[in-house]
């Protein structure tokens, strides 16, 4: 019987090195590298592994991030479909963040690459190369969990002594060295909003009143009444820091007083129909008694 034809695997060789020191030189760490990789590709030729026409090499740039250019283009040569295999020196020449490594494993698996390290016997096309792989994401995936916890507990313990720890900026504020500093102009326009709530009592009516003086919100759009309550409920303005629905003092300057949020808040506590129907029955009816129906069964 007839052996059947070998797949070709097209192996794409790529190389790194930190320094340009030394790179001026006839034989550099980039050809010793390169050197291996294409010896290891030609020991493997009766499975069918070939190279690729051209190398990807690094010179002059750090493995602990993805910001290189050789990288970006076999990282577009593999999502083009023009690679199966791609072979290194050492797997630090890929990189040297497990978390950088397991993204770029990520983009392998979805097109079907394997990843080689000839110095090092690891060999994801065969069995023993991908539990070494397996257990290397799990420690990936470990550290990308511990730091997230940490981030986490940092912000925590930021917010509980009042520090801005990002975001959304709030109306009436800007950041300024990481703090939230007042912006004047912004911060007249929330008193206004929490003043006049406080004599209206109604979002509908406020909305309307700031329209008609074109007042609008930082990004350009007309102060509706979704804004407003929005605003109304920030405790931002009264000086307080919340993270997790625990307010703290905060490190930055209160807009409005605390009496000021509790006298609007307790209007808000009213059902906003139980609002409207108070603010109907206090408008004057000025044909109350005047005008009648000739129908009294008839609706106006």
């Amino acid at each position: 019987m007839e052996r059947p034809p070998v797949r070709k695997l097209r192996c794409a060789v790529y190389t790194r090195k930190s320094t340009e020191e030394g790179l001026d030189m006839a034989f550099n760490s980039l050809d010793a590298q390169r050197e291996a990789c294409h010896a290891y590709i030609t020991s493997q030729r009766q499975e069918g592994w070939i190279p690729v026409r051209d190398d990807y090499d690094d010179g002059g740039f750090s493995g602990g991030n993805l910001d290189r250019p050789a990288l970006k283009r076999l990282m577009k040569d593999i999502e083009d479909g023009l690679v199966d295999v791609v072979v290194v020196y050492k797997i630090d020449r890929l990189s040297r963040s497990l978390m950088d490594f397991s993204k770029l494993v990520d983009v392998f698996d979805r097109h079907g690459v394997t990843f080689v390290s000839v110095t090092q016997s690891f060999n994801t096309t065969t069995s023993m190369g991908r539990l070494t792989l397996n257990i290397l994401l799990s420690f990936a995936q470990f550290e990308r969990e511990v730091i997230g916890e940490r981030v986490r507990d940092k912000v925590a313990a930021s917010r509980k002594k009042g520090m801005w720890m990002g975001g959304l900026v709030p109306f009436g504020y800007r950041v300024e060295n990481r703090k939230l500093v007042l912006r004047e102009d912004e911060a007249a326009v929330v008193r206004q909003i929490f003043e006049r709530f406080l004599k209206l009592g109604s979002a509908t009516r406020l909305a309307q009143e700031l329209q008609e003086q074109d007042l609008r919100t930082r990004s350009g759009k007309p102060i509706d009444k979704g804004y407003i309550y929005k605003l109304l409920s920030n405790r931002t303005y009264v000086g307080l820091a919340v993270h997790k629905g625990t307010a703290y003092p905060g490190e930055h300057e209160p807009i409005i007083s605390q009496e000021l949020w509790d006298k609007v808040h307790s209007i808000m506590a009213v059902s906003p129909r139980s609002r409207a129907c108070k603010t109907k029955a206090q408008t004057p009816a000025l044909l109350k008694g005047l005008l009648f129906c000739s129908r009294p069964t008839a609706r106006l």
